[in-house]
């Protein structure tokens, strides 16, 4: 019975989820007529299926903006960012986590707020900041420094989730290995980093949510239209003619959000498939 009550909740639950994405998808291929004169949800039956919206967005004659450039933009600087983050963001979570740091009065607990504090200050405070410094550095309107700013905003994140992380793994873990010869580097990256998958895919997730969704630096950060990012091009639907607004508004929406609500749902099956506690996946290794 309980089996049959978890079957049908996971289904339900998952109908819930898939429709607004499922309704966005089918809504691009539905022609103006399907669109406004009420409800339609079965292609061939209810509406006939056009590609009038897709080819507005995508590389044609019938363009009217390209979509594709910005799309890969975004995931150029999503990616980028994220893994930075999570590398030096890991390492100084570990760091914190497992050695003593202070000068007088300050502590790890410091140090771990003053990570957790760049997320409170407003990003419009750092707007000149990250423009003049860039600008120095030629870095302005470039994929890579659009990825150093953004990663300046998601490590503060990666540290703080991580340290409680690590914090939950036995030190008895760190001297086993140093025992068998690794030093700390070695520890982290061959024991504690296996069982960090979990804290990782997390923090990941957060990364490329905060990330992905970012629209203030990519619109005061680049100058031209080679490295426009997704979200800031949809941005500017109020500029482009009404024909368009009317029949692609949907596909470029579900273009968003498909790939946020798939990066999560992917996310969230990794860390549910490996959500047991690290004491307990050391139990069930070492048994």
């Amino acid at each position: 019975m309980y089996k049959l009550l978890k079957a049908t909740f996971i289904t339900v639950w998952s109908v819930f989820v898939l429709f607004p994405i499922m309704w966005a998808i089918t809504t691009s291929f539905k022609p103006e007529a399907a669109v406004v004169n009420g409800a339609t949800f079965i292609p061939w039956l209810e509406f006939q299926p056009v590609l009038t919206g897709w080819k507005a967005i995508l590389p044609g004659p019938e363009s009217l903006t390209n979509l594709l450039t910005p799309t890969l933009n975004s995931f150029i600087i999503t990616a980028g960012s994220t893994a930075i983050s999570l590398i030096f963001g890991s390492l100084a979570a570990y760091g914190l986590s497992r050695f003593t740091y202070g000068w007088k009065r300050y502590s790890n607990a410091d140090i771990i707020f003053f990570f957790v504090s760049q997320r409170i200050m407003p990003p419009v405070v750092l707007a000149i900041p990250f423009f003049l410094v860039l600008k120095q550095l030629r870095l302005l309107d470039t994929h890579l420094g659009l990825i150093l700013v953004l990663t300046s905003g998601l490590m503060p994140v990666v540290v703080w989730l991580m340290v409680d992380f690590f914090n939950a793994l036995p030190r008895e873990i760190d001297e086993m290995a140093m025992l068998e010869g690794c030093n700390p580097i070695q520890a982290f990256f061959r024991t504690i980093l296996p069982l960090s998958k979990p804290g990782l895919t997390v923090a990941g997730m957060f990364c490329v949510i905060f990330g992905w969704n970012d629209i203030f630096f990519a619109l005061t950060l680049t100058a031209t239209k080679v490295l426009r990012r997704l979200r800031l091009v949809v941005s500017a639907e109020s500029t482009l003619p009404a024909s368009f607004s009317l029949h692609c508004s949907m596909t470029r929406r579900q273009a968003l959000s498909k790939l946020s609500a798939l990066v999560r749902f992917l996310c969230s099956c990794s860390s549910c498939s490996s959500s047991s506690s690290p004491r307990a996946r050391l139990s069930s290794s070492s048994s």
